[in-house]
């Protein structure tokens, strides 16, 4: 297990002395993930949050990738949107799913003509749900694969996935943390971690990752529990358990929208107190295209707007 240092004990110490969210030094780093909006007014949704988070100086702004390349062009355009109107890098999913080499060559490229420098590169999620993952005939049979073939196309910087709790698909335990790293030794500069709702669970996953030889960052990512039934099915498709006691939480708030909203950014923000004081200082949010509770909790984290560098062009 990694040792914890005095200056981590100080901090932890703190944590439970102190209020916990007064006076922190305002050193954390956040990223956000949005999604690639259907219609008018989800595209007016996603800028509005866009708009809200931006001023954060969010380390980068990332934007999803449909399962079986569904949502190809509506990626596109709103990553080469964030590129073009605001200061924040944006990066773009990739996926290896029901696309050749050939194929996700020129959408790298198209990317990077366009001034995206940064890919998160994922094995993806097959078009239908339910059936197992069959590399395309032409295409990369694997996250690490196409790390590999990304490095080749341009000197792109690569994020990865990582499942703190194994991924659904995996075999073992072992299994997914060897494909993590066999992703790192492709050529990843990072990992982003799946969405967890316990420190612990990140902790122990980033010793064990270690352990293994894992030595790049790997990012926390944080869902806020916007819509408990959402949240159960994404927490079914990844794997990740829901405490039963926050379960409880939620009972009988389905027509208090403004308590789940507390309740929620509560139970986030708490835990992301407890993976700072533990050293972290680098947060990814999985926002839904919703800024209200990210914003609330990297305010706690001391975080600050800074708009005079936020302005996003008309």
């Amino acid at each position: 297990m990694a040792s914890i240092s005095l200056p981590q004990l100080e901090e932890a110490r703190r944590a439970l002395d102190a209020p916990l969210f007064a006076d922190l030094a305002g050193d954390a780093r956040v990223s956000f993930e949005f999604f690639p909006p259907k219609t008018d007014k989800m595209d007016e949704q996603l800028w509005h949050a866009i708009e809200t988070l931006v001023p954060l100086e969010p380390q980068f702004v990332s934007v999803t990738y449909g399962a079986g390349g569904s949502t190809r062009e509506r990626t596109h355009a709103t990553v080469s949107r964030i590129a073009r109107e605001t200061h924040i890098p944006a990066a773009a999913h990739l996926t290896c799913v029901e696309a050749s080499k050939s194929e996700i060559e020129e959408i790298a490229r198209a990317y990077w003509d366009a001034g995206v420098r940064h890919i998160v590169a994922l094995r993806g999620d097959p078009p239908q749900a339910g059936q197992e993952f069959a590399p395309h005939p032409q295409g990369y049979a694997s996250a690490a694969d196409l790390v590999a073939g990304l490095k080749k196309i341009a000197p792109f910087e690569i994020s990865v996935a990582a499942y703190p709790e194994c991924h659904p698909s995996s075999p073992s335990v072992q299994a997914d943390l060897d494909n993590l790293k066999a992703k790192i030794d492709a050529g990843a500069d990072r990992a982003i971690s799946q969405f967890f709702f316990s420190p612990e669970i990140y902790f122990r996953f980033r010793d064990r990752a270690a352990a293994a030889g894992i030595d790049a960052e790997i990012v926390p990512g944080i869902l806020p529990v916007s819509n408990v039934a959402t949240t159960r099915k994404f927490a079914g498709l990844c794997g990740a358990a829901i405490p039963a006691w926050m379960d409880r939480l939620f009972e009988g708030l389905d027509d208090h929208p403004s308590a789940r909203q507390l309740i929620a950014a509560t139970i986030a923000a708490e835990m992301c107190r407890r993976l700072y004081a533990g050293g972290v200082r680098h947060f990814h949010f999985y926002t839904l295209n919703r800024a209200e509770l990210a914003f609330a909790i990297c305010h706690l984290l001391g975080l600050r707007s800074a708009p005079r560098l936020a302005e996003i062009a008309a």
